[in-house]
């Protein structure tokens, strides 16, 4: 497959314009790139060089590899979780759900070695390579909903692939977080009825985005029980974080200390898992809370606890230190130098490892 048909199905599948794509492209980076110029590619008159394939893989959150390499390409459209891009794939879809249908689907063992999979590569991976394989996936466990153990997984992986889109597109992430919660309900598990409500609501308090679904799934989370769980200090820091956004700083530094308590019963020993939430990503969520409250003590000490642990396998969390930081000096008055700071970080992580997360927080700071 050609890269202009990529570049085009790609930009359809966001609903831009071939100027918009050029201006995205601009914004990030500061060139004058043109509507006409991108056309171009689409129509194969000519291929975007090294510097545009890595500005195209950030804004289209596509893997580099996709984009530079033509087996990769052909890969990427014909994998049965391509939803990315859902006229090329739809066939496969229906093809592996009508099979899963008939021959009974992967077991409740097999289901949970999967979720633990995504929990460690959600850690590493970008939005939309995790997007196209929960969605294949998501197709399968309907197939299975008769047994209703599996409520659960699909709840699990509904959260997960609510994580792929931006928290302030209520249209998919909101509305995804929202069913992510009704399946648990339907699996009875208290366990994953906290859990999904709490991961929802840390992803958007985090974000900045949809602070009153985040409000409302955290409440809904501590109404289940008070015991300490992870979901639950997931559900805590993200009405701490809605609350910091709010500038209700007594609140937020209440539930702070709250979150600190339920750590201490609940704190993950697993490291690198999205299920988990061990020391050092308990302070890279302290971390961003503090800076947003103007407490720069607090934030360079939960900054640097963070860092102590941090595994070297996971640099786009250090990059979320480095923009913690470019929030504060933003904060305090120097917007041009947090602005700089956090760019610079930004630059430092290869393109590939970007967030939709690092970017709103990008956004943030530049605001």
């Amino acid at each position: 497959m050609d890269i202009g048909r990529l570049i085009r199905d790609l930009r359809k599948a966001r609903g831009w314009s071939q100027g918009r794509l050029a201006s995205a492209i601009n914004d990030r980076y500061g060139t004058t790139l043109s509507r006409e110029y991108v056309s171009g590619w689409e129509r194969c008159k000519h291929e975007p060089g090294p510097f545009y394939l890595r500005a195209l893989s950030v804004v289209l959150d596509v893997p580099l590899a996709v984009l530079e390499n033509e087996l990769e390409r052909r890969t990427f459209l014909t994998d049965v979780a391509g939803a990315v891009i859902a006229p090329v794939i739809a066939s496969d879809l229906l093809t592996v759900g009508f099979a899963a249908r008939l021959n009974g689907g992967p077991s409740g063992d097999e289901w949970e070695a999967k979720l633990a999979t995504y929990g460690t590569q959600y850690m590493s991976l970008g939005a939309a390579d995790i997007q196209r394989r929960v969605s294949g996936e998501l197709v399968v466990v309907q197939q299975q909903l008769g047994q209703i153990q599996l409520w659960s997984v699909a709840s699990r992986l509904m959260t997960l692939y609510a994580k792929t889109f931006p928290g302030s597109d209520g249209s998919k992430a909101v509305h995804w977080y929202r069913m992510a919660a009704q399946a648990a309900d339907e699996s009875g598990d208290e366990a994953s009825r906290i859990w999904v409500r709490g991961r929802a609501a840390i992803a958007l308090g985090y974000e900045g985005a949809s602070l009153g679904v985040a409000d409302v799934l955290g409440d809904q989370a501590l109404a289940i029980t008070d015991k300490p769980s992870l979901g639950l200090l997931n559900a805590v820091y993200g009405k701490a974080h809605a609350a910091a956004l709010r500038g209700d700083r007594r609140t937020a530094l209440e539930l702070d200390g709250q979150g600190r308590r339920i750590f201490d019963s609940a704190g993950s020993h697993e490291q690198t898992s999205d299920y988990a939430v061990p020391w050092w990503r308990l302070n890279v969520f302290r971390s961003l809370l503090l800076a947003r409250l103007g407490d720069e003590k607090h934030a360079v000490e939960a900054q640097d606890a963070a860092r102590k642990e941090l595994p070297a396998e996971l640099p786009r969390f250090a990059t979320h230190l480095e923009l913690h930081r470019g929030l504060m000096l933003a904060r305090s008055g120097d917007r041009e130098g947090g602005t700089a700071y956090a760019r610079a970080a930004m630059d430092a992580l290869p393109p590939e490892k970007h967030s939709l997360t690092l970017r709103m927080l990008m956004g943030e700071i530049s605001a």
